[in-house]
């Protein structure tokens, strides 16, 4: 049975090679790489057989309940190569009141940086740093720049993140503070990026996009790995999944092939259900129409900035998942959104960022369709807290110098 030593230089991780996700043409590992010859998204392939020989999930449940504790399926080959601000294991939280009975919550919010894009950016940044990247650049929604910004900084890489001039603003000041160079953009983040893939042509940087290295991917899959181990290793029934870029989705439906290989899950697998806002909805329109590609959304506005990403490169995984599992892409408005944000926080005591209503509304339209039944198991992504987000203004004031109204209080 493996141990810690597995992280060493001595004792490297199970990694295989990298894989074109259109084409299976396979590519080495242990170099710097960005998207196929294809121009598609490159998938981490592990040993799998080794691993189900070598270590159990008893082994797996006796660990501490952090993200390392997947560290035979995850790519980092030297534990003096992780980029650690402490990746917890995030709890399910009941919402049984907004949401119903069989209704949980996985609190994204609780990661470093407040957002699941700690999973992604933890991975990424500590490959970089072990294949020698000096300096990053990404463009971003928000919280992805935060995360980036705070792992970079931690391991002495530069970074350039750029924004659209909307991004709320607790999420610029906490890039900048975190040592990135932000820079507000009058675009979306489809046009941020096509500034930084130019920066990258030449050859100013590495381009951290979404899905524009093989790592995101891998550590968005812990996502899939925790559900498994939290729901004793059985899955929902459904899960609804805030997608922009869509990486976790991608990344959890790797995971749970992964695990059915090695042997510690059956075939059984949850409707995915690809949410997105009616503002800016290219997956939902392709997976209505029955293509494998999005075309770019235009116009692309919501108040859920996490998922306003009008052209998602992995478009075709994000749609062959969702179709494989039953599921469906589905669309809501914002003023179900908001409302869902406010009825789980003043009904559950949950307060969800905007992209975790989006799940939540979602849910509540897939059950009123038949597309989920009440008694199934259901798990919402919130994937960051929403505290980082505006709220509704308070203007209750009280003046103690005047007589108190207590039946008005």
């Amino acid at each position: 049975m493996r141990s810690d030593a597995n992280l060493t230089a001595e004792r490297p991780t199970y990694v295989t090679n990298l894989e074109c996700s259109a084409t299976g043409e396979h590519y080495p590992a242990d170099t710097l790489q960005q998207l196929s010859q294809a121009g598609k998204p490159l998938l981490v392939r592990y040993d799998l057989a080794r691993i189900g020989r070598e270590l159990s999930r008893d082994a797996i449940e006796s660990r501490p309940s952090d993200m390392w504790r997947w560290r035979e399926l995850l790519p980092v080959r030297r534990k003096e190569d992780i980029v650690s601000l402490g990746e917890i294991e995030t709890p399910l939280i009941p919402i049984p009141r907004s949401g119903g009975a069989n209704v949980l919550v996985k609190d994204e919010g609780r990661l470093p940086t407040g957002s699941f894009k700690a999973r992604g950016l933890v991975m990424a940044v500590s490959m970089a740093k072990a294949l020698g990247v000096k300096r990053i650049a990404m463009p971003t929604n928000g919280n992805a720049g935060a995360a980036l910004a705070a792992y970079a900084s931690r391991c002495g890489i530069e970074t350039v993140i750029l924004c659209p001039e909307d991004t709320p603003e607790a999420n610029v000041r906490e890039i900048a503070l975190q040592g990135g160079r932000v820079w507000r953009v009058n675009g979306l983040i489809d046009e941020c990026g096509a500034i930084v893939a130019e920066g990258t042509r030449q050859g100013r940087w590495f381009d951290l996009s979404t899905l524009k290295e093989p790592y995101r991917i891998e550590g968005k899959k812990t996502m899939g790995l925790e559900l498994a181990l939290q729901l004793g290793w059985k899955l929902p029934d459904a899960i609804f999944y805030p997608t922009g870029g869509g990486t976790g989705l991608i990344g959890m439906w790797k995971a749970f092939d992964e695990l059915e290989a090695l042997g510690w899950i059956g075939s059984e697998r949850p409707k995915m259900f690809a949410v997105q806002a009616a503002g800016c909805a290219p997956i939902v329109k392709a997976f209505d129409e029955g293509t494998d590609h999005a075309e770019r959304w235009e116009n692309a506005h919501t108040v859920a900035a996490g998922i306003r990403v009008p052209k998602a490169l992995g478009d075709f995984l994000i749609l062959k998942a969702v179709r494989e599992s039953g599921g469906a892409a589905l669309a809501v408005e914002d003023e179900a959104t908001l409302q869902a944000v406010a009825d789980a926080a003043g009904q559950d005591g949950l307060l969800l960022c905007p992209e975790g209503g989006a799940t939540l509304a979602a849910y509540r339209e897939a059950l009123a369709d038949g597309l989920v039944g009440v008694d199934d198991e259901v798990v919402l992504f919130n994937c960051a807290t929403g505290l980082k987000y505006p709220m509704p203004p308070v203007e209750n004031d009280l003046d103690r110098h005047q007589p108190i109204d207590f039946d008005a209080l």
